[in-house]
Order: C-alpha cells, then structure tokens, then sequence
C-alpha cells in the first residue's frame, strides 16, 4: 500500500462510522479545548497581577508597618502586626537617604463627598505632590497637590474623571468647593483616568495633602509608605540606607517591612506561572482519558473490520500496512480532536476577555502547543495497540469470519 492509499483507507474507516468518530473527537476536543481555556484564564491573571505592580512605577520599595520574619514576599506580607505605625515623620525621614529620589506617604480612608446637593461616598487618598510622578499619573485639568511640608494640611483636593462628571457634568470642576466629610477643599485638579490599580480606582479617587487626611480621619498613622529610587541598580542599597534609618528612629528596632517592587513581582509571577501549570496538568488528564477512548473505539473497529483486514492481506498487503492504516486511522482522529479543541478553547478565552476586559487571557504558545501534541501523541499511543492487533490477524482466519 502506498502512503496515498494508506491515507485513503483511513479517511473512509473513520468517515464510515460518523456518530463513533463524532464522540472520539468531541472527547479529544473536550480535553484540548480544557487545557487553552485554563491556561489562558491562569496566564491572564498572571499577566494581569504583574501588570497591576509594573504600573506602580519604576524602582519602588514600599515600607508596611509591622515586621515580617518569613524571609519572602507572600501573601502575608500585606498583612502585618504591628507595635509601633508609621508615621509622617518617617516619611520625612527616609528622604535623607542618598538613594531615594521621591517618598510618598498614604493615609487612605473612606468619607463622603458633596457638592450642590449631591451625595457619594468613595475613597480619599492622602499624599504628597510626589505621588503623582511616583506612580506615573497624569492630570486632566488642572494641577496636583502643592509641594509643601508633610505636616500642612491645606484645603485642596485633586479629583477623578467619574466623580468630575457625578458632581459638575459640564461645568467647570476646577476651583469649585466641596465637602469632604466635615472639611471644605477646594478642587485644584482632576486626574486623567487611569482605571482600577491595585485596589484603588483613580477615577473614583479624592487625593488630598497627607495631613489634611490624617486631620479628617483624626489620625496621626499611615497606611503606607512608597519610596522610589534613583535608578533600579539602586534598589538594594537604598533599602539597606531605608532600614538603618527606620532603625534608629525606632531605637534600634526595625519593626518594619520593606518590599521591593521586583520582589513582588518574582513572587506573584512564581506563583500564578506554577498555577497555570497545574491547572494545564489537570486538564491534559482529559486527554489521557480520550487517548484511552481512542484505543477502546480502534480495538471494537478492529473486531468489526476483521474480514477487512483479512482482504487486504490476502491482496498482498503487509503487516507493516495494515499497522500503518490503523495509526493513520488514529492520528486523523486526534488531529481533527485537536484542531477543534484548539478552536472551541480559542472561543472560551474569548468569552473570558470578554466578560473580564482587564483580564488578558490569552492561551501561551506553549499551552497550546503542549495541547496539540499531546492530543495527537496519545491518539498515536493508544491506537498503537489496536494497529499490533490488527496486523497480526492470519488472513485466513479474517477472511472466515467474514
């Protein structure tokens, strides 16, 4: 048999039995199909947290009350206990490291704001003139928090995009007054929108000058400090120049964490790629389970087509051809599987980009050519047995059961 007419043969074996051949393809394109969708949906969400922590800015360090003795960054990290909170005088202090380019201290609460009779609550951001370049924002209108001492707490507030259009629609927002809890601001800019990050959604956003937030909060703590370096070279020494000093104004203590930006991103990047590779090993269990179905289905076709069998070698075909057809058989049967595996997963990380735009699910190249390989390997794998049987049938005995 040549291999036009081996490939023939297996065309119309598999075409002959539509519904069987329909299930060992549904059953190798379930798994496929798995393997697309759940590594795009991990890889998106890998891509996405990582992304989330690049658009802090560049050679970031951020100082968290409260010491972690784990020795890495998890999710505990984030959460800490704390004897002693930082404060607006640290902040301050950490500018006189020779390392540190900008300092940003946080105090984050919750309030309401009002203006001509209308009502929201949303999130106040108290910070200095440096946040803005520290996190690489921009300003719509306007300008941002005035550069002046930590300890000022001037009556200004920068806005979002969404609460600009809630309170003045098509009026001028810039110079208006409004309240924010107990105290009046004045508005002096609106930021550009820059969406959702890291828990806080900017267009929905009233930044003010730090001491103004503690002064409506009533309290003298932070939340966070964000420190930048001069230059990501510069990231390990200025954490050691950060630390000495929290150290000694701490007296001697250093009940404080430091995390770096690289730090973080490693960690979640570690984290969510092993996920991605577990959930892409569960799924690729499925195509194990259609490898088998495939060997179960080839060896009822053998049974079925054994006075075939017995034909071809009796019209001088070899065990080597017979072998050879049955393989074809099962290598189209997985290849089709995959192909319309490939398709449907294609389809789901659609789906899923769409219901969740921030999610960048895209399958990886590698997910997806694991996927058809392994699809197609274990189709030719467990139709190898069925072939071994096939090609040892005595033609004489095929031929009489025919």
């Amino acid at each position: 048999m040549t291999p036009a007419d081996t490939f023939r043969f297996a065309t119309r074996a598999a075409l002959g039995y539509p519904l069987r051949t329909g299930l060992m393809v549904l059953a190798m394109a379930i798994g496929v199909a798995a393997v697309v969708m759940l590594t795009a949906l991990g890889d998106g969400a890998r891509r996405y947290v990582v992304g989330e922590f690049a658009s802090l800015g560049a050679n970031l360090i951020i100082v968290l009350p409260g010491r972690n003795e784990t020795g890495g960054v998890n999710a505990g990290s984030f959460i800490t206990s704390t004897p002693r909170d930082l404060t607006v005088g640290d902040a301050a202090a950490l500018l006189r490291a020779p390392m540190v380019r900008r300092v940003a201290p946080l105090s984050v609460g919750n309030s309401e704001i009002s203006f001509g009779g209308k009502l929201r609550e949303l999130m106040v951001l108290g910070t200095t003139a440096d946040f803005l370049e520290l996190r690489n924002y921009r300003m719509a209108q306007g300008q941002f928090l005035p550069r002046e001492d930590f300890g000022r707490a001037s009556a200004v507030a920068v806005i979002g995009q969404k609460i600009r259009d809630e309170l003045f629609g098509a009026e001028a927002a810039v110079g208006r007054m409004i309240r924010v809890g107990d105290a009046r601001l004045r508005v002096i800019g609106v930021l550009d929108s820059a969406g959702q990050g890291l828990g806080m959604n900017t267009d929905e956003l009233v930044v003010v000058p730090v001491a103004t937030a503690q002064n409506m909060f009533n309290t003298n703590t932070l939340f966070r400090i964000m420190v930048e370096a001069r230059s990501r070279e510069a990231l390990a020494p200025a954490q050691r120049q950060l630390e000495e000093i929290l150290q000694m104004r701490r007296e001697g203590e250093l009940d404080v964490t430091l995390i770096t930006q690289d730090a973080v991103l490693g960690t979640f990047d570690r984290i969510l790629g092993a996920l991605t590779l577990a959930v892409a090993g569960i799924a690729a269990i499925s195509l194990a389970v259609a490898g088998i179905l495939v060997m179960n289905v080839m060896l009822v076709a053998v049974t079925q087509r054994t006075g075939e069998i017995g034909l071809l070698k009796a019209l001088g075909a070899s065990g080597h051809d017979i072998r050879a057809a049955f393989l074809t058989e099962a290598a189209l049967l997985s290849l089709a599987g995959a192909a319309v595996g490939y398709g449907l997963g294609q389809l789901g990380a659609w789906a899923i980009r769409l219901a969740y735009p921030v999610l960048p699910a895209w399958p990886p190249d590698w997910a997806v050519i694991a996927a058809l390989a392994t699809a197609l390997g274990t189709g030719i794998l467990f139709g190898a047995l069925p072939a071994r049987r096939a090609a040892r049938l005595d033609p004489v005995q095929a031929l009489a059961k025919r």
